[in-house]
């Protein structure tokens, strides 16, 4: 196992890898960060352990918290494959930023990594210029997409197929449509235990607004839905449907059936993310979605040179 990289930090902070106990704190970081960004926050509880649950992840070598002198949670940052960096609003302007991604890069190198990549807010206009300066280029767009349902009528289901919400067994199916689904864009599939750890388990799974299609018996279709922060917002997390039973209009059952779900629930506004290798994008904007911001995937090829951050 490749020995640990030290982040080298302005004066006045600190860094430990990540420990249970610090999790509330970064959680609360994020949020932070995207009510500057964005006048709310997306991420809910259960989000960073869901990411530390990534499979290779090893929290001693793979992040790192950055504390101020008094203790308060200042960054964070973790790398797999590809890498999260966030830093405190108020204590940006600092050097924090590049010292993580400097810590982000020498890690993936040490581990033996070609590449790395961040996601970025577009409107985080100072961390673009920062990661851009830095030799990552943009790659994929992604979209927060939202809208706000009534009750009104459900348009119907295709012939032949019902719709439930998710009950406890279902797990495996849903699990293996959803990596059917995405085969086609996703670098690799997802084994049972990591997609149930960002859903299932996921502190804030929505059993009655995950709802699964069956065709003839068959599972065919599914959103998989969790409850935002936000108190009058769901989310959808994963949509996906059998290749095979694909536009006879069982995705925008499936989604407008979803709004109705988390209405009844007292959320009327439902978000959900996609990217542009999906081609999804028209499908949620034709069941009336709206684009509320957008991210760029920026990727970066790391040599093999030994370096230190």
């Amino acid at each position: 196992m490749s020995g640990h990289v030290e982040p080298l930090l302005p004066a006045g902070y600190r860094s430990h890898p990540v420990r249970p106990e610090d999790v509330p704190e970064v959680e609360a970081l994020l949020a932070r960060c995207e009510q500057e960004l964005y006048g709310r926050a997306g991420h809910g509880a259960g989000q960073v352990t869901a990411d530390l649950a990534r499979p290779g992840l090893v929290a001693e070598l793979d992040t790192v918290v950055v504390r101020e002198t008094a203790g308060a949670v200042a960054g964070w940052a973790w790398v797999d494959r590809r890498s999260v960096v966030r830093v405190h609003p108020e204590h940006r302007g600092l050097g924090l930023g590049a010292a993580l991604l400097d810590w982000a890069e020498a890690r993936a190198r040490a581990a033996g990594g070609e590449q790395i990549t961040q996601v970025v807010p577009d409107a985080d206009a100072a961390a673009v210029f920062l990661v851009r300066s830095r030799g990552y280029r943009p790659r994929v767009t992604e979209w927060l997409l939202e809208h706000t349902a009534t009750l009104a009528d459900l348009p119907p289901a295709p012939p032949g197929s019902t719709v439930r919400p998710y009950r406890e067994g279902d797990g495996p199916a849903l699990h293996a449509l959803v990596q059917d689904g995405f085969d086609e864009w996703q670098q690799r599939r997802h084994g049972y235990h990591e997609w149930a750890a960002h859903t299932l388990a996921h502190p804030s799974f929505a059993p009655a607004a995950t709802l699964l299609a069956f065709t003839d018996g068959h599972l065919t279709g599914a959103t998989v839905s969790l409850d935002s922060p936000e108190p009058d917002e769901g989310w959808i997390e994963q949509l996906a449907v059998h290749p095979a039973h694909r536009r006879r209009g069982l995705a925008r059952h499936l989604l407008a059936a979803t709004f109705q779900a988390f209405t009844r629930a007292g959320r009327p506004t439902t978000i959900l993310g996609t990217h542009s290798e999906t081609g999804a994008l028209d499908l949620y904007l034709h069941v009336g979605m709206r684009v509320r911001h957008s991210s760029t995937v920026h990727r970066k090829e790391i040599s093999h040179t030994p370096e230190g951050p």
